[in-house]
């Protein structure tokens, strides 16, 4: 039942997109944004100029990001990346409307129960940094390079399931791209096709 549940929440945010905006582009620059965190700190995109810096969609009710929390996958993703001096910026786009919503101290003590290395947990209420890059899905991974430009959007991995099986044999997009970014290459894949479940955005 649960990975009935899970494709079908995979299929609706496939075909729905979550009614995200395209507008952020690989190649372009990143679109600033401004947002208060969990802990009440205000974060901006551009207090991390010269670093590379991964943005994390994330919902703590999807089963997606289940399968990768709760594997402990994308907190050895992210500790991959603080680790090599990445900026790791974990976003909740959720609507307060939505039943999968959490306050800012829910959130806080929900990635501190997972033992999350994220640097930051941003608080997207009101979706607006979530609709400028077009987010759709949970998990939905971006990164940006030290110049401000969006050099990688799309999944975790190239697995669009929600079973922790898969996860051993999987592409890990995210590592692969970081790794190619840092030594000064060219990303391979620089755009994937993301999957999860779809945002939770208000209706604007």
């Amino acid at each position: 039942m649960k990975t009935l549940i899970a494709a079908t929440v995979l299929a609706v945010a496939f075909a729905q997109g979550s009614g995200a905006r395209a507008a952020a582009a690989v190649g372009q620059p990143a679109p600033a944004f401004s947002a208060v965190d969990t802990t009440g700190k205000t974060v901006q995109l551009s207090d991390f100029k010269g670093r590379h810096v991964v943005l994390e969609w994330v919902n703590p009710e999807c089963p997606f990001v289940d399968k990768h929390y709760g594997a402990a996958n994308m907190q050895a993703t992210q500790k991959d990346a603080t680790s090599q001096g990445v900026v790791w910026l974990a976003i909740n786009s959720t609507t307060p409307e939505h039943g999968d919503y959490k306050k800012p101290a829910e959130m806080a003590q929900w990635m501190k129960a997972q033992k999350a290395a994220a640097s930051a947990t941003l608080m997207d209420s009101d979706g607006r940094i979530g609709r400028a890059y077009g987010a759709r899905t949970t998990p939905h991974m971006y990164i940006v390079d030290p110049q401000g430009k969006l050099v990688y959007a799309g999944g975790i991995d190239n697995r669009p399931t929600a079973d922790p099986a898969d996860i051993p044999g999987a592409t890990n997009h995210v590592k692969l791209a970081l790794a190619e970014a840092l030594a000064g290459k060219t990303i391979s894949q620089a755009a994937t096709r993301p999957y999860g479940c779809s945002v939770k955005y208000s209706n604007l």
